[in-house]
């Protein structure tokens, strides 16, 4: 019964406490409308009847967290240093910037737009973004808060974008700030690196209907209309051309072909050679196949156009003659081919009929002023530099040179073109020269040589009379002599046929002066010559006869 009561007066007491309490939360809800400095923005209204959704009870500093608790996404930035409320350089407490319970259509975002420092955000205003034509709004839509405005170019450009979204949505990636007409793609990380005249050319020369992906990259896709080729060499360009220029050859001929390209060769161009389809019409490698018109010969010396020409030059001829029988020597080194060989058209063709001869009377015996008599062996006497020059050598004849024989001209002595009949003794050419007036003979080689008429070489110790004192200084002259200046042979060699003047004694003594006297002087008398003339006298002195 006790324990009935006890428990009917529990439940008394609990109702009248519950009473209390709802009277105590009407009092406080009263009371917090009566503290209210002022209603809060309108998205912070149903948070607005409990002050302890946004405030702490005697804890200022707990409010920041309250926001946060709310403002996950604010709460992130700050911890992540990232956005504007992260990279913040002083960290503040919400309600310093954030002033509540201004109304319902208050602004508690008290930024200035003109000072406000955009790179905080982490998306710095640069090139176009910063001309006074783009305003915050443009961007920072007004149902929008301002941390939801896109980073990307796409999210406020897609309205810009030319190419209707086929390059993809970085448009940072080509374009600048500045304007939309600043490119600055790096092509050379792509597939295709721009070269040569392709780093000049337009993104829409290439990338036509804005499309980038599907843009081919062979040469001929894009420059079939410069095939000035017509096909004819292929479809792979980069093989011979580079991008600085069409004209620029990069094909390397000496190494990819057969065919090496020499002298004029090199610079001939291609199409003078390669007229047809590059790889069905194969082309012939031999002279003949292409210079058949340049043929002078007419094909007279055959079709092997290299084993006299050069690619340098028709006019240049390499034919090596020192191989053959006839070395070119002289003049003939000088000489054109048709000069020697010549031939006879039959038939649009050059016909030789024989071999060429080689001896010299078969080409110049229009040259021959011997008329033949000379023999044919020209090379005998004439050199192949000028008919002029003699290379003769007289030793091997019957009147070696010798002296000043050897300076003289042939025609001195060869007064005409007959060799043959040449006369071989002095005298013939040197009559006009003889002093002696024939008086000594026509064999003038007999005292004289041919260094000179003064030197002599006549040795008249041969002769029966011999010269000795003062008879080997005498001039010839002296004792030859001649009224018109000639020489004579003298037939006595007695003393008194020169000395008879020079006879102190008269001729008493005899005609034979060598008795007693000696070459060398007249006053020198021979030992036992005074015998000799008591002997020859007998009675009385010799008379001079």
């Amino acid at each position: 019964m006790s324990l009935h009561k006890h428990t009917i007066r529990a439940l008394v007491w609990a109702g009248v406490l519950a009473c209390a309490g709802a009277h105590i939360d009407a009092l406080a809800d009263s009371m917090n409308d009566l503290l209210l400095p002022g209603k809060v923005i309108e998205g912070h209204a149903k948070y607005e009847s409990d002050c302890s959704n946004c405030h702490k009870r005697f804890d200022k500093a707990a409010q920041a967290g309250l926001c946060k608790d709310c403002h996950k996404e604010i709460s992130k930035d700050i911890a992540e240093k990232r956005g504007f409320h992260g990279r913040m350089k002083e960290q503040k407490q919400c309600r310093e910037c954030h002033t509540e319970h201004k109304g319902r259509n208050a602004r508690i975002s008290q930024l200035d737009p003109r000072n406000f420092d955009h790179s905080i955000t982490g998306f710095v205003l640069k090139g176009g973004h910063l001309k006074d034509k783009v305003q915050c709004k443009d961007c920072h839509l007004p149902s929008k808060k301002f941390r939801d405005a896109p980073t990307k170019c796409f999210g406020c450009h897609e309205k810009d974008d030319k190419h209707k979204g086929k390059f993809g949505t970085d448009c940072a990636a080509c374009h600048e700030e500045k304007d939309w007409k600043t490119i600055h793609f790096d092509h050379s990380k792509s597939d295709f690196p721009l070269l040569g005249k392709h780093a000049n050319v337009k993104c829409k020369s290439c990338h036509l209907d804005n499309r980038f992906k599907e843009t081919p990259r062979d040469c001929y896709s894009c420059h079939k209309k410069d095939d000035e080729h017509k096909g004819n060499f292929g479809t792979k360009c980069a093989t011979c051309h580079t991008e600085r220029s069409w004209k620029e050859i990069l094909f390397d001929h000496d190494t990819k072909t057969k065919f090496p390209l020499l002298g004029k060769h090199h610079d001939a161009k291609c199409t003078a050679c390669h007229k047809g389809d590059l790889y069905k019409d194969k082309l012939q490698t031999d002279c003949y196949s292409c210079h058949k018109k340049d043929d002078k010969h007419k094909g007279g010396f055959g079709v092997k156009c290299e084993a006299c020409h050069s690619e340098r030059s028709w006019k240049e001829v390499k034919f090596d003659h020192s191989k053959t029988k006839f070395p070119l020597l002289g003049k003939h080194h000088d000489l054109k081919c048709s000069a020697c060989h010549k031939g006879e058209m039959q038939k649009d063709k050059l016909v030789f009929k024989e071999k060429l001869k080689t001896d010299c009377l078969s080409c110049h015996e229009k040259d021959d002023l011997h008329k033949g008599q000379e023999g044919k062996k020209c090379e005998n006497c004439h050199g192949s530099d000028s008919w002029k020059k003699a290379i003769f050598d007289h030793r091997f004849s019957r009147f070696p040179l010798t002296g000043k024989h050897l300076l003289v001209e042939c025609k001195k002595c060869h007064s005409t073109v007959m060799f043959k009949d040449a006369k071989s003794d002095c005298w013939s050419c040197h009559q006009k020269q003889d002093i002696h007036k024939r008086a000594m003979g026509t064999a003038c080689d007999n005292c004289h040589n041919t260094r000179s008429w003064k030197d002599w070489d006549f040795d008249h110790d041969k002769t029966r009379f011999k010269l000795t004192g003062k008879h080997k200084t005498l001039k010839c002259i002296e004792c030859h002599n001649v009224p018109a200046g000639g020489y004579k042979l003298l037939v006595a060699a007695s003393c008194v046929s020169c000395h008879d003047k020079d006879d102190k004694h008269n001729g008493a003594y005899g005609r034979q002066c060598d008795q007693c006297h000696i070459g060398s002087s007249w006053k020198v008398i021979k030992e036992g010559s005074d015998r000799w003339i008591k002997n020859g006298s007998k009675t009385k002195p010799a008379v001079r006869r």
